[in-house]
């Protein structure tokens, strides 16, 4: 069960791609798209990200900023990021304790094997910290958009 809209953002604290210390905290009074995937370069992450950064400008006019989390390194967020041109923040979770936090950390089941992972998962955090969104167990494909049009409706009624 995913942490609930009206419900306040667990703070964090992280390093991005670049080795730079990022916490929540930093960006109160502004829109956090907080998005959590699975891993780098793999097929539904790569589009995901990609759209995230296609549809960037479109997510700025509004107001908010992107930040994507999962468990990989900072070494494999800097590849990433550099491979595919993505604007915005990956923070490192390399022990998962983001994820715990906003309750994605899920066994997850593959050709009979059980696992922990990153369950894909989206938060809206609105500026004065409290999540405004969620969009849990996403698909890739066509998610930005979805993200755009609900930071749309959620500042339309401010």
């Amino acid at each position: 069960m995913a942490l609930r809209v009206g419900q306040s953002a667990p703070e964090f604290t992280a390093l991005d791609q670049e080795g730079n210390t990022i916490s929540l905290a930093d960006y109160r009074g502004k829109w956090v798209v907080l998005y959590f995937y699975p891993r780098d370069n793999t097929s539904g992450c790569t589009r995901e990200a990609c759209e995230f950064r296609d549809a960037l400008e479109q997510i700025s006019m509004h107001g908010a900023v992107v930040i994507g989390v999962s468990p990989d390194s900072v070494h494999s967020h800097r590849n990433f990021a550099n491979k595919h041109q993505l604007p915005f923040r990956l923070l490192a979770d390399e022990h998962h304790r983001i994820a715990e936090a906003y309750e994605v950390w899920k066994e997850k089941k593959l050709y009979g094997k059980t696992y922990y992972g990153v369950e894909r998962t989206t938060y809206i955090i609105a500026p004065d910290g409290t999540i405004a969104a969620v969009f849990s167990k996403v698909r890739p494909d066509g998610h930005a958009l979805q993200v755009v049009q609900t930071l749309a409706q959620l500042r339309s009624q401010q």
